[in-house]
């Protein structure tokens, strides 16, 4: 495992001798403007690992993306390797459809200390949750970023991040109503508490959300990449351009289906990923939202 390797598959080429809030943010900005949020390889026959040398031939050798527990694990060697002070956490993700918190920690995020104040990465959330820049750990303040407003609330041992958005402003009028369109505002993203992890503590959910029959991840292929002017997806045969307009206070949608025979492409030129194996997309049932 290379770190010079790393930063090229990033396009980072600046200096990394220092570890600082400023090259932090550079870096993390990078890893989510040029490494997916994706699960593709439960769609191709394929296993998603907590091994650190697996995901890193994955992700930085073959050029392809990963989910929370592959990007932000090869994240948390990247800061190990750079000389941060960090710690690994695990979050439990809020479901819209249960009102509520998952009750198991499914998330995989870092905690860096710099300079005694410590912030939060988490460079595989994808689609519009995507944070493009660390989140300093303080309650209740907003942390405006391209995406929308980020927020951490304090509840005694627990933490809770939520991000205020724009409204989705459709292209096409045929996708106005489209379960892929999230028309909320305010947005729960998830809760965690300070306990470090290791990467095992994420083995039996990892397995549990690629096999099980319920599983979001199982019922739907995903697939998003964060964009300098907003970010991509492609949900099943759904693929989606998401432009941010701040000023204008709403963000233009742009969707539209793919038939299978250009699916292979489209992946190699908006995501920049390769598949080696069939990949069959799915979308049923199940509650995911951009």
């Amino acid at each position: 495992m290379d770190l010079m390797e790393y930063f090229n598959r990033i396009g980072f080429t600046g200096r990394y001798d220092k570890a600082d809030l400023d090259t932090l943010s550079t870096i993390h900005k990078l890893h989510v403007m040029n490494i997916p949020f994706e699960n593709l390889s439960i769609h191709c026959g394929e296993k998603n690992t907590i091994d650190l040398s697996i995901i890193y031939d994955k992700i930085v050798k073959h050029s392809r993306g990963g989910w929370c527990c592959e990007n932000n694990l090869l994240f948390s060697w990247v800061l190990r390797e750079m000389g941060y002070k960090y710690t690994t956490l695990g979050s439990k993700v809020f479901s819209t459809f249960k009102n509520d918190f998952y009750p198991v920690d499914s998330h995989l995020i870092n905690l860096v200390e710099i300079d005694g104040k410590p912030y939060i990465t988490d460079v595989s959330y994808g689609v519009s949750c995507q944070m493009w820049y660390p989140l300093e750990l303080i309650s209740g303040k907003d942390q405006p970023q391209p995406p929308g407003v980020f927020r951490l609330l304090n509840e005694g041992i627990r933490w809770v991040l939520e991000k205020t958005g724009r409204k989705p402003l459709v292209k096409d009028n045929a996708f106005a109503k489209s379960s892929l369109i999230d028309q909320r505002l305010l947005k729960t993203m998830y809760c965690f508490t300070l306990t470090s992890r290791r990467a095992n503590h994420f083995l039996e959910t990892s397995e549990c959300l690629q096999t099980s029959p319920d599983s979001r991840f199982v019922l739907k292929s995903i697939c998003s990449l964060q964009t300098p002017t907003g970010f991509r997806a492609l949900i099943g045969w759904t693929f989606s351009e998401i432009t941010f307009n701040p000023k204008e206070d709403f963000d233009l949608v742009d969707m539209k289906e793919i038939p299978d025979c250009e699916i292979e492409a489209l992946l190699r030129e908006k995501f920049n990923v390769v598949l080696v194996n069939k990949f069959s997309p799915k979308n049923d049932k199940a509650h995911y939202c951009m």
